[in-house]
């Protein structure tokens, strides 16, 4: 399936690379600038070291390192120079780049942010993390859900951030809303190295989607992040592994043609399909119902666990953050 990485493509294939990109530091605006430049170096590197690569990807933190700095001095924007600079390397470089960046937000925290550019140099998705890693990040929660676009060689991609991938809805609602291939980038460091793995491998079955994921690589003197690059066939089957090595980039070929005839024709595990179809053996077209109290609840705004008031972490200030005075008002334009 994965074309010794993509070195032997299939007319239906889609060569994917995950950028296993060195931890940065990250704290003045010259440091962000010279890690802009060097990102952008590893979109040249990528389509050398792969001519057939269709999509680059780099981690979370790519730009701006785990400091959770806050700083408006480094911090990003739709129409700055760090975005400029992707676009005209995903021109020059004639590929499709995945980025992360930390956005400058008028009304509160920044957001944690993913941009998939084409090799136009357009901006094809542009996702906010919709759940930041508590109580460590100081993120503001995302707001415009979870998008999907049409990617190259007419796949449709989706893109979720790090912790977003602990929580199998996001998997759930990416594949719902038509992907075939989930990107998943991250900064994760080492105690999280086996839940990384088996999430990825569950979103992937469960959904019968292809998840592509990265981490950060290296130490930046103070933490150590993991890797890990790792693209993971509909069926769970994992493709192909990074380990901990800096600036390795993993690659392979996936086929979402493949996906989309499984989707279709799959009977026995066809997850996807039969969450909203219960028992169609017994009953024609199986029960649509929705028989799970916590999605009733979330829906209503009454969420709330049976040991809810015995939660001891329910802010950052363990992690030095003040406790947060407003609340959440989502997107009014949707």
């Amino acid at each position: 399936m994965s074309g010794l990485g993509g070195l032997n493509k299939s007319s239906n294939g889609v060569v994917l690379g995950m950028v296993q990109l060195q931890l940065p530091v990250v704290e003045t605006k010259q440091q962000l600038a010279a890690q802009t430049e060097r990102v952008v170096a590893m979109v040249a590197k990528a389509r050398r070291n792969m001519p057939t690569m269709d999509l680059v990807v780099f981690p979370e933190y790519a730009l701006h390192g785990l400091s959770m700095d806050t700083n408006p001095e480094i911090l990003c924007s739709l129409d700055g120079p760090e975005v400029a600079a992707f676009k005209q390397a995903c021109i020059d470089n004639q590929i499709w780049g995945c980025f992360s960046i930390m956005e400058q937000n008028p009304e509160g925290n920044p957001y944690n942010s993913g941009l998939i550019i084409d090799d136009q140099g357009e901006i094809q998705l542009y996702y906010r993390k919709l759940h930041p890693w508590v109580p460590v990040e100081p993120w503001e929660p995302g707001d415009r859900g979870i998008p999907v676009c049409d990617g190259p060689n007419g796949s449709k991609i989706a893109l979720i951030i790090c912790h977003d991938g602990m929580f199998p809805e996001m998997a759930r609602e990416a594949a719902y809303k038509g992907a075939e291939i989930m990107i998943r980038t991250a900064g994760y460091t080492a105690p999280v190295r086996e839940s990384w793995k088996f999430t990825n491998q569950s979103n992937a079955f469960c959904n019968l989607m292809v998840t592509a994921n990265v981490c950060m690589c290296g130490s930046d003197g103070t933490f150590d992040s993991m890797g890990e690059g790792m693209i993971v066939n509909f069926d769970g089957t994992i493709i192909a592994h990074g380990g901990g090595r800096p600036d390795e980039i993993i690659t392979a070929e996936v086929r979402p043609d493949l996906v989309r005839e499984a989707r279709t024709q799959w009977g026995v595990e066809n997850n996807i399909y039969q969450f909203g179809h219960r028992a169609y053996v017994a009953v024609k077209g199986g029960a649509r119902d929705c028989p799970y109290t916590y999605m009733q609840d979330l829906m209503a705004g009454e969420y709330k666990l049976p040991w809810e008031d015995q939660v001891e972490v329910t802010d950052g200030t363990s992690c030095g953050f003040d406790a947060p005075t407003r609340e959440f008002k989502g997107n009014p334009n949707g």
